[in-house]
């Protein structure tokens, strides 16, 4: 799916000419080449282009989130903008503003939980990562997710979000299990005594429960959520061709 309509550009003289894009942002000229990408190009006649601010709010232990993790990352290849990573506790959010998610798990349609099933895997498919049915579902995450927040401290967020979402939902290993922890950590290249032990200190806990609270402030009820420049709010994997969109327009 294309997130905006480009044409394909002409060539003369062997330099390709791009006609008009329909995206209203003169900054940002996209480009449809072969049909697959989409592209933000610089207008070096008009100077810097206009990132746009995008924030990502999310938790490893939710397998649409590690849908979007995966596929947001070629989107920012694509259309740069100025992103943050806003690790939250979807548990928290889940408590204090959508607990029909917990009525849905004890008392599950089963046609629905069944399409729920197979779409999942159709995702994981296009996406080409593996989601299984990891034993410990809900999982406590709790620890996973300071982990992240102190890996951040080390330029080293996505790393260790990507190996974490790996080992729960590819290997079905219980990252609530500070010894798994611990591995996945080592296995990225980190010192893991030193995250878990940062992830206890103080300043980090609250850097979690601010990104949490403040999610369900901004109207958010789960993961993932995507803001753009601060009130554009878009929620889950299967919204990202509209957040594509929106970072190539202004």
């Amino acid at each position: 799916m294309q997130a905006l309509s480009c044409l394909v550009p002409s060539r003369s003289r062997g330099v390709p000419r791009y006609p008009a894009c329909r995206n209203p942002n003169p900054a940002i000229r996209c480009s449809n080449e072969g049909g697959t990408s989409l592209t933000s190009r610089p207008r070096t006649d008009i100077g810097v282009p206009v990132l746009r601010n995008f924030e990502i709010f999310f938790d490893v232990s939710s397998p649409w989130t590690y849908l979007a993790f995966t596929r947001v990352l070629p989107v920012l290849a694509r259309v740069p903008a100025h992103t943050q990573w806003r690790p939250i506790l979807v548990g928290g959010v889940f408590n204090a503003v959508n607990r029909e998610v917990y009525d849905r798990r004890a008392n599950p349609d089963q046609r629905k939980a069944a399409y729920y099933r197979k779409d999942l895997q159709d995702w994981a498919r296009l996406a080409g990562i593996k989601i299984g049915n990891p034993p410990q579902f809900p999982v406590r995450a709790v620890e996973a997710m300071r982990c992240v927040v102190a890996a951040e401290e080390a330029g080293a967020l996505v790393p260790l979000s990507k190996a974490l979402f790996e080992a729960y939902w590819g290997d079905l290993r219980d990252i609530s299990d500070r010894a798994v922890l611990a591995e996945v950590i080592r296995s990225i290249g980190l010192d893991a005594d030193g995250i878990l032990a940062r992830a206890g200190a103080a300043a980090i806990k609250d850097r979690l429960r601010v990104n949490t609270d403040e999610l369900i402030a901004r109207g958010g009820f789960g993961s993932p959520t995507f803001f753009i420049d601060g009130g554009d709010m878009y929620f889950g994997n299967d919204r990202l061709p509209l957040v594509e969109a929106a970072l190539c327009t202004h």
